[in-house]
């Protein structure tokens, strides 16, 4: 038995409230596996205790007024505290910011007026290693991966990490937010295919996830093809 897993999750909240805290608190510790072990009124305040407290999770609000969440990130990300997994909590999140949060290291993106249970499942998500965005999130990521893809510049196209033409289009339609069933579909290949030429294209790029391989397409400038 893996005692790491035996142990609760420990969360560290920040959101600049103090009744939505309160009431966050009273639902995660109604969870046995969920410990919240520290509270943070702004950013700067979250950066201190996740450095202090070494939280598990840390669910921080993105639109905090003093210190907001993306600034506390970026401090995260260059300091000795980035070992913690970041889930933003946000009543609404612009495309460039999802995108940004993403790419400083935040696993998970969750709405407030998310149901309590999708919180929960965020956190297990995350904690397992994987990434949570929320279906609204999802398609505000999408609009814009495929908006920097359409506007990046042409210095950078031949670079193509080794990746075949098909393999390219295969990325093309993982930004643009296809399943692998559409995308077996659009290139009239079988679903097995497509999950060959994902596994091909994670090794080479050295990603283990969809969101992974499409933010680094978009940070690498592939020569993406345009999918509709």
């Amino acid at each position: 038995m893996d005692n790491r897993r035996a142990q609760p999750i420990r969360i560290l909240i920040a959101d600049d409230h103090p009744i939505f805290r309160d009431g966050l608190r009273r639902l995660l510790e109604a969870e046995p596996d969920l410990k919240v072990v520290g509270e943070a009124c702004d950013g700067a305040e979250a950066v201190k205790l996740v450095r202090q407290l070494r939280p598990d999770i840390l669910l921080l609000d993105l639109a905090m007024p003093r210190h907001p969440g993306l600034e506390a990130l970026r401090e995260m990300s260059s300091g000795p505290s980035n070992s913690v997994r970041v889930i933003l909590l946000t009543a609404a999140a612009e495309k460039n910011q999802i995108v940004e949060a993403l790419q400083l290291g935040a696993r998970g993106i969750v709405m407030k007026d998310s149901a309590t249970q999708l919180l929960l499942k965020s956190i297990h998500t995350v904690m397992a290693g994987e990434y949570w965005v929320g279906r609204e999130s999802v398609s505000n990521l999408v609009q814009y991966l495929r908006m920097l893809v359409q506007s990046s510049g042409e210095e950078a196209r031949q670079k193509k990490f080794g990746l075949t033409p098909r393999e390219l289009e295969i990325v093309s339609a993982v930004v643009a937010g296809y399943s692998n069933k559409e995308i077996a579909e659009y290139f009239k290949i079988s679903e097995d295919t497509v999950k060959h030429h994902l596994s091909n294209i994670f090794d080479k790029l050295g990603v283990s996830t969809r969101l992974e391989l499409a933010l680094f397409a978009v940070n690498q400038s592939l020569p993406l093809k345009n999918i509709s």
